[in-house]
């Protein structure tokens, strides 16, 4: 098999933005005194699910909690932690070889543009992805494969010849859907039990070389 592509996630795989968004609910929640129960808080979907969080620190506050000041003062402390991340480690060796090996290199997020792009731009990475596939373009986040699908649409390739890069068994499910091969590296928060589905599972990006996981991967 000859991959022609790479296909990543971007939460917690090219940069760790999801410790940051937990770090950010703790810290709102400490500002009210009290203390983010963790366990459940990573949805098993791709998207957006603040609502719910918010709903269920507003009814830990009671009366006089105001949702907006909350979600303003949250998104400028994360914004903060965000400012300080870099690539994860051993992702930016991995892109440099993908260049070396004329690999076309895409993302597929369920993120908004508006956050990936930035994210990207920060570390200086964005000119480097050909295609740039987010989750306000399609209409069901992870595990349905739509992301991915239209990556592999936008990249003009079959999905054979595109591997996927993952952080959530979630993620991996909807690679996997999308009839890719998928590496997981799972984030800090993430159950390395759940990643079955994966054809490899790595501890981290700086683990393997590109060229490692590519003969791994028969490719």
């Amino acid at each position: 098999m000859t991959f022609k592509a790479l296909v990543f996630d971007f939460d917690g795989l090219l940069m760790d933005t999801e410790t940051t968004l937990l770090e950010s609910w703790r810290w709102e929640w400490r500002r009210h005194g009290l203390e983010l129960d963790a366990a459940g808080f990573f949805a098993d979907h791709g998207g957006d699910v603040n609502e719910g969080r918010y709903a269920a620190l507003a009814a830990a506050v009671g009366a006089g909690f105001d949702r907006d000041v909350s979600d303003t003062r949250r998104q400028a402390y994360r914004k903060g932690l965000n400012d300080a991340l870099k690539p994860a480690p051993g992702i930016e060796a991995w892109l440099r070889r993908a260049g070396d090996r004329g690999l076309r290199l895409a993302v597929a997020s369920s993120s908004p543009l508006w956050h990936v792009g930035a994210m990207l731009d920060q570390a200086g990475l964005r000119e480097r992805f050909e295609v740039i596939a987010t989750g306000e373009e399609v209409a069901a986040h992870k595990p349905d494969p739509a992301v991915y699908l239209l990556a592999l649409q936008r990249l003009g390739l079959p999905p054979q010849e595109a591997l996927a890069f993952e952080d959530t068994a979630h993620g991996v499910a909807a690679a996997r859907a999308a009839g890719m091969r998928c590496v997981a590296v799972p984030n800090p928060h993430a159950e390395h039990a759940r990643f079955g589905a994966a054809d490899l599972i790595l501890a981290s990006a700086a683990d393997l070389t590109l060229d490692e996981v590519i003969s791994r991967l028969g490719g």
